[in-house]
């Protein structure tokens, strides 16, 4: 059985994470999902700043990322069953197999 107070725990903390970097959200260079944390940018230029500031808001809160669960400039990244590409999003090879068969 769960506590009460902790039948809302990822929702809060979603909303924590998108009050914490709501402007870099806005503008379309990060997104956030409950516990993940997207940079996205086309240009390398700039890239590493971004980053910068994303670790640098979360430690000021007192959020502390894994490093070996961390991509670093990646092109292509698998998330909720999809594969999120600079060109676009498209279903993983598995999910759409799974779905055909």
């Amino acid at each position: 059985m769960m506590f009460f107070s902790l039948t809302n725990l990822l929702a809060i903390f979603w909303t924590m994470i998108n009050e914490i970097l709501w402007n870099l959200i806005i503008t379309g260079k990060v997104a956030s999902f409950i516990n993940n944390v997207i940079v996205e940018i086309e240009e390398k230029a700039g890239y590493d700043e971004i980053v910068e500031e994303v670790v640098k808001r979360l430690v000021k809160n007192d959020l502390y990322v894994k490093l070996e669960k961390c991509k670093w400039k990646v092109r292509k990244v698998g998330f909720l069953g999809v594969v999120i590409r600079l060109e676009g999003i498209k279903m993983e090879k598995e999910k759409v197999k799974g779905m055909l068969d």
